[in-house]
């Protein structure tokens, strides 16, 4: 998990793209989606790395995203965003979103 400190730290020596999901505690949606996201991103080797960011606890970093809902997702590859994912969604849809990190 990051927060305001330590998110720039952990998207710079990521290795691969990174999936920051903002989330929150009482967002029924986003604990069903945070381990489903874990095992897609076990199911595919160190393709990406998963950022989990709690927004009601980072909000300045939430508000630098422009995060109006949780659960949203933002993938980054070279530190830019390249998509943004919205809500809750099935595991296929999920693999589709996240096609051109997991091809690569």
């Amino acid at each position: 998990m990051a927060d305001q400190t330590t998110f720039d730290g952990i998207v710079e020596e990521a290795a691969s793209p990174v999936l920051v999901y903002f989330w929150a505690t009482w967002c029924g949606p986003c604990r069903v989606l945070g381990p489903l996201l874990e095992q897609i991103e076990a199911d595919n080797d160190g393709t990406f790395t998963i950022v989990k960011v709690n927004a009601d606890d980072s909000p300045a970093l939430a508000a630098r995203f422009g995060i109006m809902a949780v659960p949203t997702m933002k993938l980054l590859v070279d530190g830019q965003v390249t998509r943004t994912i919205v809500g809750a969604k099935p595991r296929a849809a999920l693999i589709a979103e996240l096609s051109p990190v997991l091809a690569a």
